[in-house]
């Protein structure tokens, strides 16, 4: 295990993933975050330096995780001038985990090729705890030899691990992903809160749901939490409301209407204009109960 290995961005999702190439024999050399605190700490517990820049990261690395917000930060961390993962990049593999435009993606894979770096996508379709345990499920894009450059470590973090095709798949497949899901979430709290309008026992009504059509994975993981407002964050409204507004350009680039993720994103940007951005996603709920937010 001779590559040595950044990370870029280290909120929940980034700091265990580099935790658990940690766990598997890698050697984690050095983490950046834009909040200095978190790296620092994760850089104490890893052993690993806490990068003041971004080139300090490249310099100190052979592979580079990105785990940044949306486009405009992962942008910025490949920026033709000043301060940037691309100083002295030849040579370097960047793994992408955003959830960001495919044009993004697309255009970071172009920039590192212009640098001599090669760039993969590598989307995540997982939650936290998946990340710390190696259970990822990965959606993987760009150059296929880089992908096999970099299998071997993708391995250590996904029980799941699919090559989709050239810059820019991976991404359309997780805003699919994400489009569905949030679609799902905003539907199944609009259920339950129906239900609770009228009368209904949830306990029970979600024992149907989950014996019926109704059924979903959103169901397992959302439903109690949304019955309970128990919206501690793992994925937060903030991107579901951005990831369904990937999925809607997509859809409109394409000449498609999609009115049902349309109006997903109009209730999760709601959640966020009311301040509530920061719940879990399962806080849409808060929409749709009487006596609540809504």
């Amino acid at each position: 295990m001779k590559e040595k290995i950044g990370f870029v961005g280290v909120g929940r999702m980034g700091a265990n993933m580099a935790r658990r190439l940690g766990d598997c024999g890698y050697r984690i050399t050095a983490v950046y975050d834009a909040h200095r605190p978190a790296a620092a700490a994760l850089a104490r517990e890893l052993d690993a330096r806490h990068a003041r820049t971004l080139a300090a990261v490249t310099a100190a690395a052979d592979v580079i995780f990105t785990v940044v917000t949306d486009d405009s930060a992962q942008l910025s961390v490949f920026a033709v001038h000043g301060d940037s993962l691309l100083v002295r990049a030849r040579g370097k593999v960047f793994v992408n985990c955003a959830t960001v435009t495919p044009k993004t993606h697309v255009e970071v894979g172009r920039r590192a090729k212009r640098w001599g770096a090669m760039a993969l996508e590598g989307c995540m379709a997982s939650s936290i705890s998946q990340a710390r345990q190696g259970t990822l499920y990965l959606m993987c894009a760009g150059e296929r030899r880089c992908f096999e450059r970099v299998r071997p470590i993708l391995e250590r973090l996904s029980t799941a691990l699919r090559f989709v095709g050239r810059a820019g798949r991976a991404a359309q497949v997780k805003a699919l992903v994400n489009m569905v899901m949030n679609a799902n979430t905003a539907a199944l709290a609009e259920g339950l809160g129906l239900g609770a309008a009228l009368g209904h026992d949830l306990d029970m009504l979600r024992e149907v749901f989950a014996q019926t059509g109704a059924q979903s994975q959103v169901l397992k993981t959302d439903g109690e939490d949304m019955q309970n407002r128990a919206h501690e964050c793992y994925f937060s409204a903030a991107h579901a409301a951005k990831d369904s507004t990937i999925a809607w350009v997509l859809g409109c680039e394409a000449g498609l209407q999609l009115p049902i993720a349309a109006a997903a994103r109009l209730q999760f940007e709601r959640l966020v204009s009311l301040g509530l951005g920061g719940l879990d996603k399962s806080g849409v709920a808060e929409l749709t109960f009487k006596g609540r937010h809504g």
